[in-house]
């Protein structure tokens, strides 16, 4: 498997939380919801979308931005437009207008916001579950980042905006999969920029040492890898290659192992139903005891806690 497969396999929607938003300046909605991840594409006029903290982005017709949670923001008409409504867990929204109604509302199936042909319309979807992202992934993005059309022209664009609307038997599982697909899609695109923040692995990769050692634990993290195996296959000293490895990747190559292992193991436990002494033999552990020690060690729970957690 290769490393942006590897972390790009996580997305997996379940019942994702599907909308088209219209709005009429001035308009302003705080997110408040701390889903793990959204995705917003821009349709038509243009959006700000403010962070509690970090610079505010501007987004035009047919960019795509991605908000990790569970960071609080504001996507409004204008920087300064005071929120009129609060979007909180369970995507309940809340009027903060004064009004008894609010003057946001359901607009019609997967429709919401103010007017249906308002000068603002934007696509929205939101993982709504940490189980359904992996821990990997979150770790390896910004808070928010934006591909404008300039750099990426999004290709599921038109196809999201007219299945949201339609309403036929497994729609929702169209909806999750197509979610899945635009999310995959523009992370593809945005680990491609000079401008991504892409974590200290996934930079390793390019280096001719480090990124040998990385594709081997990669690929087979069932094998018993020592620093000396490592070390031989990458043609480099013991010494060399945990130096270099520590240098690039931020720490040690089997600290590092220890750790794909584990978030291996959590996406088993939430995909599968193999039992954990089958998921401990296919992630280098030698019994279901050795998994739950380590597991538990980093999680703070068993591995069975978690998977109850994330069914």
């Amino acid at each position: 498997m290769d490393v942006l497969a590897g972390l790009l396999e996580g997305p997996r929607a379940r019942g994702a939380f599907m909308i088209r938003a219209c709005f009429d300046p001035p308009w302003s909605v705080r997110i408040a919801d701390e889903a793990p991840l959204s995705v917003m594409i821009m349709v038509r006029g243009t959006a700000w979308i403010v962070p509690d903290s970090g610079e505010p982005q501007l987004i035009r017709p047919g960019d795509v931005a991605v908000a990790r949670g569970p960071d609080h923001y504001t996507v409004a008409d204008e920087q300064d437009t005071p929120p009129r409504a609060e979007i909180r867990p369970g995507e309940r929204c809340v009027p903060l207008d004064g009004t008894p109604i609010g003057r946001y509302r359901d607009l019609g199936l997967r429709t919401w916001g103010e007017t249906l042909d308002g000068g603002a319309e934007m696509l929205i979807g939101t993982y709504q579950a940490h189980g359904e992202i992996t821990g990997r992934l979150l770790d390896a993005l910004p808070p928010l980042l934006v591909l404008p059309t300039e750099v990426w022209d999004c290709p599921l664009t038109p196809l999201l905006a007219d299945e949201i609307a339609k309403d036929e038997p497994g729609q929702d599982v169209v909806l999750d999969r197509l979610l899945d697909l635009l999310m995959i899609a523009t992370l593809r695109a945005w680990f491609s920029r000079p401008e991504a923040e892409a974590p200290a692995w996934y930079r390793a990769m390019g280096d001719p040492v480090v990124g040998q050692a990385l594709r081997l634990l990669q690929d087979d993290p069932a094998h018993p890898w020592t620093i000396a195996a490592l070390a031989a296959k990458a043609g480099v000293s013991r010494a060399a290659l945990a130096r270099r490895f520590t240098e690039l990747v931020g720490e040690p190559p089997m600290a590092y192992l220890t750790g794909w292992r584990l978030a291996l193991a959590a996406d088993l436990l939430r995909d599968s139903g193999q039992t954990i002494a089958a998921i401990a033999r296919r992630v280098g552990y030698g019994s279901a005891f050795a998994l739950s020690s380590a597991f538990k060690r980093v999680y703070g729970v068993s591995p069975q806690e978690h998977r109850s957690r994330v069914a």
